[in-house]
């Protein structure tokens, strides 16, 4: 079966998981080697234009997974009875948060083409209840970014970056991510580059990453090997009864392992890409994705097309499983889960949603792989 996502793991990372278990010291809460080093190289390659250098670590922290990253963005920005604005085409996760603060999602449009939330699709469901957009860029192209980062600014509305289709996208130089008064990134199996599971929370506000930092390891203010040793080392306090969303330095030495290949497999991802839309924009049956703009530098995470009709999608998606190519569609809309009794009507959302398929895309694929996928597309009809 040919994968749409896949982890593309090697000796590298068994080499310096091998030493993380030399050292005795897995990483407990956020304490390890690995970890530091993983934020630091991390940061070293994100951009941030508004200061013209490279993101500060200090501005970065580890975390278990995206999930709780946009849980803990929620629970920074939202108060109960709030509104926050997040277009369907997205993971659940974000609802899930703002339903869990028992505040309101109101879900918007997209366009139909991209799958990306524009400033138009926003402005609509602003109210005076609105406290924060969540936006996510999706397939790895990054969605009308600057327009939406000016509005918020301009209504004093925070906006959240969920990264996680995006961890090395830029728009005119400046990586995604931080554009927001908060970003995230996930590093789970099918991402771009994989710590196992983990992600990472960048925030504007240091002092609020402090908050952040003390809630995701159960409010400690110290304890253990953080104490002085000239102190009961195995006191402690707490600042609150916060929980336990900490990365361990096995994820974060694979982290460190990946991020060395990752420039690598964001060159695949770009030629696979590109390789599609040159064999696929030639059948006249199906749609490819738009030109990505020249300002923009996309991590190419989703290749998606787009069929006539309903039918021949749900077709072609049995037809390629058939022949062990596998395809889906993500992300289902947010509007259509009955959980959250939406009533909106998104005609663009359930356009895409009716007409389009995502295909293999990842950096494990041979050319062959995608010459397989390109022409078994081509046979369906």
């Amino acid at each position: 079966m040919i994968n749409i996502y896949q982890p593309s793991l090697g000796d590298e990372e068994l080499k310096i998981i091998e030493d993380v278990f030399k050292s005795n010291w897995l990483g407990y809460g956020r304490q390890g080697r690995y970890q530091d080093e993983f934020i630091k190289n991390l940061s070293n390659m994100l951009i941030d234009t508004d200061v013209n250098t490279s993101v500060s670590s200090d501005n970065l922290l580890t975390i278990s997974c995206c999930s709780e990253a946009l849980f803990q963005s929620v629970e920074s920005y939202v108060n109960e009875g709030d509104e926050v604005i997040i277009p369907s085409i997205n993971f659940v996760a974000a609802s899930n948060a703002v339903v869990h603060k028992k505040a309101k999602p109101v879900f918007c449009d997209v366009n139909p083409r991209t799958l990306n939330v524009e400033l138009k699709h926003i402005e609509p469901h602003v109210t005076d209840k609105t406290s924060a957009i969540i936006v996510i860029h999706y397939a790895g192209v990054p969605c009308d970014i600057e327009n939406i980062s000016e509005f918020c600014k301009e209504k004093n509305i925070k906006l959240i970056e969920d990264n996680a289709n995006s961890p090395f996208s830029k728009v005119n130089g400046k990586s995604t991510g931080t554009f927001g008064n908060m970003g995230l990134w996930s590093f789970d199996p099918m991402k771009v580059i994989t710590t196992g599971d983990g992600g990472v929370i960048y925030c504007k506000n240091k002092d609020l990453l402090k908050d952040i930092k003390y809630r995701t390891y159960l409010g400690l203010k110290s304890s253990g090997s953080s104490n002085p040793v000239d102190k009961k080392w195995w006191e402690f306090d707490i600042t609150f009864p916060g929980s336990k969303y900490t990365m361990n330095d096995i994820s974060a030495a694979i982290g460190v392992a990946q991020l060395k290949k990752v420039n690598d497999f964001l060159k695949i991802r770009k030629h696979i890409h590109e390789t599609y839309n040159s064999e696929l924009s030639k059948i006249s049956w199906l749609q490819t994705p738009n030109d990505i703009p020249n300002n923009v530098i996309s991590s190419y995470y989703m290749y998606h097309i787009q069929l006539e009709s309903e039918n021949d999608r749900n077709e072609l998606a049995k037809y390629l499983r058939k022949n062990d190519i596998y395809t889906t569609f993500r992300y289902y809309p947010l509007h259509w889960v009955k959980h959250y009794k939406s009533k909106q009507l998104l005609p663009n959302v359930e356009y895409a949603a009716n007409h389009t398929l995502n295909i293999p895309i990842h950096q494990s694929l041979s050319d062959d792989d995608v010459s397989l996928v390109i022409e078994n597309i081509k046979s369906y009809k």
